[in-house]
């Protein structure tokens, strides 16, 4: 088997077993995910890609164009927020398609916080979730 037969067999490896990982074990190994393109590629509900830094999940199948970033089309894209469970990340406000869920840990205004409930868009503090003293 050639070297670009060999690499394109360890892409679709890694393509197969990236589709099956959780939001959870994706972020952890971002790097087997390729990084979103604008030039017209197709992609499919729960395709993950890397933008900015950051891990994002496709939400709706759509062909990509430069303007529909990650960041710019949330409708399209949601970004992974909670990168592992050893990490305590500082708040972002989610938007529906990726909310905070139980036990997600956070840090924001100078606190670590733990959210209670499932689905959680409230700001800290606000609504749904309790100062982690862990």
């Amino acid at each position: 088997m050639s070297y670009l037969e060999n690499a394109k067999a360890l892409r679709s490896a890694m393509d197969g077993v990236g589709a099956v990982l959780t939001d959870e074990q994706a972020a952890s190994y971002k790097l087997i995910y390729p990084h979103w393109s604008g030039n017209g590629v197709a992609y499919v509900t729960g395709d993950r890609r890397q933008y900015d830094g950051a891990l994002y999940k496709c939400l709706q199948s759509h062909t990509s164009q430069p303007d529909w970033t990650p960041t710019a089309a949330p409708s399209l894209w949601a970004k992974v927020l909670i990168p592992d469970q050893g990490t305590i990340p500082e708040w972002e406000q989610p938007e529906s398609t990726n909310p905070y869920m139980a036990g997600d840990k956070v840090t924001h205004n100078g606190k670590t916080w733990v959210s209670d409930i499932d689905n959680n868009v409230w700001e800290p503090g606000v609504y749904g979730w309790s100062v982690y003293n862990g």
